[in-house]
């Protein structure tokens, strides 16, 4: 399993994720439009994972009100063009700092005391998932896995206690 650096945990990089952004929409003929660009500005800042509500009252805060509903159109956006995933068990969304390959499944790794996520991916586990769909008879539009259980750092925080 392929490991991506946690996406809670990381901080630095929004100017980057914005840049990209900016250029997968270019290269795409897509409009990156100032909404978009603060709707991807706030996940990326976040340090956690938030919902369309969070972000709405945080770009809000800034002095013109900002409808959810206009922030969840933004978010499809980001997550069409792969920019953003959602974590549906928590209805929040958290940026993606980097490309994925046609079809490479994604598993989200969700610490369940300090709410960090992680992102890995692996081939074994997504060939497997495959083979159970077929024999299922089984067509996915697409699939999502999310793991919930404790991260490194907490679990070293309890031995340490």
């Amino acid at each position: 399993m392929h490991r991506h650096e946690g996406h809670d945990a990381c901080h630095t990089g929004v100017g980057d994720m914005l840049a990209r952004a900016e250029t997968i929409c270019r290269e795409r003929g897509l409009q990156f439009t100032p909404l978009r660009r603060d709707v991807m500005e706030a996940v990326a800042e976040a340090g956690k994972a938030q919902g369309a509500y969070d972000i709405a009252e945080k770009l809000s805060a800034r002095g013109k009100r900002v409808a959810p509903v206009s922030v969840y159109r933004a978010l499809d956006f980001l997550m069409e063009q792969g920019l953003v995933h959602r974590i549906a068990s928590r209805n929040a969304f958290i940026p993606c700092p980097h490309g994925h390959a046609p079809g490479e499944g994604v598993v989200f790794l969700i610490c369940r005391t300090c709410g960090v996520v992680d992102e890995a991916s692996s081939k074994a586990l997504e060939d497997g998932l495959d083979r159970t769909l077929k024999r299922a008879g089984f067509t996915p539009a697409h699939s999502i896995l999310e793991v919930e259980g404790d991260c490194g750092a907490c679990r070293e925080r309890r031995q340490d206690s």
